[in-house]
């Protein structure tokens, strides 16, 4: 792995934890070599990321379209910032330039880039790791709710094991290094009639 996605709100939540771990992975990525790549705010744990890479010497590819750089929300001392026209074409970039994915706390757009990652690994068109660093129990929901599509027969156990959930940023990055794909595909059943 070369380059780590990292998807993650452009607020700071409410919980200073959120921030302090946006920091850490941030100088951590940085001290192992590994460039970043984000939406390319200037804000939030967006913002402090991003920050944190760069203060540590690191690479940062900020990929931001065109509306929010108009609403001055574009960090402008990245190493590499990209400009496009729309969220679709964010979204593939970044998907692009990244070996491996890892969200940490967020709202809606971070649970949809997330999820757009983790669908096409479960279709096979990657094979990169996708993380949580769930920071103070924040994704708990979310993975019991993931727990259940597996329950209920919509998920396979193999897919679901895909979602690399680690609360340590290190424990994490270590598990993403030696992440080997599932072999299994998507498994379609047909409505029995």
């Amino acid at each position: 792995m070369k380059k780590i996605c990292v998807y993650c709100g452009s607020s700071s939540g409410s919980r200073p934890d959120y921030l302090e771990h946006a920091r850490k992975l941030g100088k951590l990525l940085a001290n192992r070599n590994l460039g970043l790549v984000y939406g390319g705010s200037n804000i939030g744990l967006m913002g402090a990321l991003a920050d944190e890479v760069l203060q540590a010497g690191g690479h940062v590819t900020g990929v931001i379209p065109e509306f929010l750089v108009e609403k001055e929300v574009a960090h402008r001392k990245l190493s590499d910032q990209r400009v496009v026209t729309s969220m679709h074409e964010r979204k593939m970039l970044m998907v692009e330039l990244a070996d491996g994915f890892v969200a940490l706390p967020g709202g809606l757009g971070t649970l949809e880039e997330l999820f757009e990652a983790l669908t096409w690994a479960q279709l096979g068109l990657h094979k990169k790791p996708c993380a949580l660093l769930n920071v103070a129990g924040y994704f708990d929901h979310l993975v019991a709710f993931l727990e259940q599509t597996v329950k209920q027969e919509f998920v396979s156990a193999a897919h679901l094991n895909m979602v690399i959930v680690e609360n340590n940023p290190e424990t994490l990055l270590d598990q993403m290094q030696a992440y080997v794909p599932p072999t299994v595909e998507k498994l379609i059943r047909r409505n029995e009639t």
